[in-house]
């Protein structure tokens, strides 16, 4: 179904994991979509695999200019723009908060956290015309702590905040905000994550088992609720941080 048919959407972090996986959901679903990756490497095979008329953009989702630049292109390539993933995001280092350096801290706030200030402040006059809608992929962390994590759910808690006030502020203007929030999902970066970790393979497992559904998904699950939050279906919806999670939030359970 062409749920989201020829809606401009600028989704940063497109070049893998989630971010790769709503891209490809986004075509399939009408939209035109321009995406944001770190290397040209990584944009010019996802420009590969969505083909055309969809734009690629290099560039670092922390840095003012290439977000300003970015959504220069997108406006010049298709002339408006109808919704806004922020997508980008670090989860490393996995580290408890006396470890992590100043640098690391800012790295992680700059990237997770930041990138929504400058997406929104070179986005919001172009959302504002077109009564379009904002998206941030925030995590389960962010409401319930993660252990030896705590910069990262820092700037995911940070995410949610940021999402209630700003669907407030944008109501009345027709713009709607919201996030989703994974627990686990097997994209490259949580595999990076638990690659870190002392025991990887006990921490696969417990990717598997936190979800009272019975797996850790792969990106797609993570793509139709964003699909979904994108369209007109959910045009009653703001302020929502959405949890995608397999139920990783309920709490007690025995694994038999």
């Amino acid at each position: 179904m062409n749920t989201l048919k020829d809606k401009v959407i600028l989704i940063s972090g497109g070049t893998a994991g989630i971010g790769q996986a709503c891209a490809q959901a986004y075509v399939k679903a009408g939209a035109l979509v321009a995406f944001i990756g770190l290397d040209q490497e990584s944009v010019l095979a996802t420009g590969a695999l969505l083909g055309t008329p969809h734009l690629g953009i290099c560039g670092d989702v922390s840095l003012e200019g290439d977000i300003e630049a970015a959504v220069d292109q997108t406006i010049a390539t298709f002339g408006r723009l109808d919704a806004i993933h922020n997508n980008a995001g670090l989860a490393s280092p996995s580290k408890p908060l006396h470890e992590t350096t100043e640098e690391e801290w800012g790295r992680l706030f700059d990237v997770n956290v930041k990138s929504i200030l400058l997406t929104t402040k070179y986005g919001f006059p172009h959302l504002k015309a077109t009564k379009g809608c904002i998206l941030n992929t925030s995590s389960l962390v962010g409401e319930i702590g993660q252990e030896n994590h705590a910069a990262y759910a820092a700037t995911k808690g940070a995410v949610n905040a940021l999402t209630k006030s700003m669907a407030i502020d944008y109501a009345a203007l027709g713009i709607r905000v919201n996030s989703v929030m994974p627990a686990a999902v097997m994209t490259p970066m949580l595999q990076q994550w638990a690659l870190e970790q002392a025991q990887p393979q006990q921490v696969f497992d417990f990717l598997k088992d936190i979800h009272p559904l019975g797996y850790c998904p792969e990106g797609d699950v993570i793509a139709d609720v964003c699909t979904f939050l994108l369209s007109e279906s959910a045009r009653f919806m703001t302020g929502v941080n959405l949890p995608v999670s397999g139920g990783a939030e309920l709490g007690y359970r025995r694994n038999c």
